[in-house]
């Protein structure tokens, strides 16, 4: 098994495509979860109250993940026509790069503002990941699409965590980077990670091949097919019940996903836990979930992906659960352990179970909707947890709410197909 670990993930295009998890992991961790939610509410929304700033974060997260849902299959489309994934993986990537390095420029009070740069930053780094995605049947069998997907997850939360620590390190001491506080260290995290994220995505670039027609057509011609093949991709989905099936199963349970992962800071400050611990507990979840990535990838392996897929829910749900209890620091570091378990497993294994059913040829296309799903579920989490949270008045009620997803998508992932 240690033979067949160093045969495939050493491979030069299998490394340098998986760095790119590690180059814009910086953005899901230090922007996206960790200081956008706390700088959103202290700085951007300074003043407002506790359910306004949590309401306008759930918008800010929706509206973010909004236009690239809508353009996904689209794009996916122009891609499989054109041999066309990386160019457009670079399109995105500079586009995410330059929003993120903009946050620094919005000032005190803009929260309009922040929430249309963020929503710039997260359409870059939503639709490279459509792409990225995409060119994982380009870079590994069928067979290791399981292990291949969870080391992209797992160096993922590496790269992540590591910057991540130097961030808060900055914000916990920022004399000794030569700054003048802990929101100068915050503004200029925001610079970090967009180097960050520009270094490491040149090897996928450079070591990657991806599969072209032998005879690309021009863009032109590219676009105005895209559309025909767009509807016939719609009925060609229809016609794999498993695959329909499971991406609605997908669209509800991923939704909670990406919601905890994108509010579980605001959700603390909101039941008045430190912000330094709200930090330490979103590092512990980053180096747990790095070994337990590739643990799931393993696990993937030896019980099917889909029924690793059913454990990750059932832990989701008893943590959200849990979330509703917290009452003291150390409950909220537990909570971190847990998630950390399961977060890169149910990740990387959503990606490859659903690789596995894509029909040959239709890579970018199929997975243009499957991130399609996953964008939108990014739309109602949000703003499920911010509009209950407005109307109840308790943030845990919010927070609460999320069981209703993972448990509608445990019951509609039953109905998909049982192999692995």
């Amino acid at each position: 098994m240690r033979k067949r670990f160093r045969s495939v993930l050493l491979r030069r295009p299998v490394l340098s495509w998986a760095l790119y998890d590690w180059a814009n992991s910086a953005f899901a961790t230090t922007v996206m979860a960790g200081f956008f939610p706390v700088f959103f509410k202290q700085y951007w929304s300074a003043g407002a109250e506790v359910a306004v700033s949590t309401f306008r974060l759930g918008l800010a997260n929706g509206i973010s993940s909004f236009v690239i849902a809508v353009m996904a299959p689209f794009l996916g489309a122009i891609a499989d026509r054109g041999g066309a994934r990386l160019r457009l993986l670079t399109l995105f990537t500079v586009l995410g790069i330059a929003a993120t390095a903009a946050l620094y420029f919005v000032g005190r009070g803009d929260w309009p503002m922040a929430v249309f740069v963020y929503a710039l930053a997260s359409a870059g780094f939503a639709g490279g990941i459509v792409f990225y995605d995409a060119l994982l049947l380009d870079v590994a069998d069928k067979p290791d699409l399981d292990l291949v997907s969870a080391y992209g997850y797992a160096l993922g939360y590496v790269g992540g965590g590591l910057l991540f620590a130097l961030n808060v390190w900055m914000t916990l001491s920022p004399a000794t980077f030569g700054l003048a506080d802990a929101a100068a260290a915050v503004r200029v995290s925001f610079i970090t990670v967009a180097v960050w994220w520009l270094v490491f995505s040149v090897p996928v670039l450079l070591f990657v091949d991806e599969h072209r027609p032998a005879q690309p057509p021009s863009w032109a011609r590219a676009v105005r097919g895209a559309w025909g093949e767009l509807r016939e991709t719609v009925h060609a989905i229809r016609r794999y019940r498993p695959l329909v099936w499971f991406l609605l199963a997908y669209w509800l349970y991923i939704d909670g996903v990406n919601t905890v992962i994108k509010m579980a800071v605001d959700y603390g400050l909101s039941l008045g836990f430190p912000q330094s611990a709200l930090i330490a507990a979103l590092l512990i979840t980053q180096f747990v979930a790095f070994p337990a990535a590739l643990a799931f990838g393993a696990l993937g392996e030896r019980i099917g992906a889909r029924n690793g897929i059913f454990i990750a829910i059932a832990v989701y749900a008893a943590a959200t659960v849990g979330a509703y209890f917290l009452t003291q620091t150390i409950h909220f570091y537990a909570l971190a352990v847990v998630i950390g378990l399961v977060q890169g497993g149910i990740q990387s294994l959503s990606r490859s179970y659903f690789g596995s059913l894509v029909p040959p040829g239709k890579n970018a296309e199929f997975f243009g909707f499957y991130n399609m799903m996953g964008k939108f579920a990014a739309v109602l989490g949000p703003l499920l947890v911010g509009v209950t949270t407005l109307v109840t008045g308790d943030p845990r009620m919010g927070m609460l709410s999320l069981l209703l997803l993972f448990v509608g998508g445990a019951v509609l992932l039953a109905k998909s197909r049982r192999s692995g």
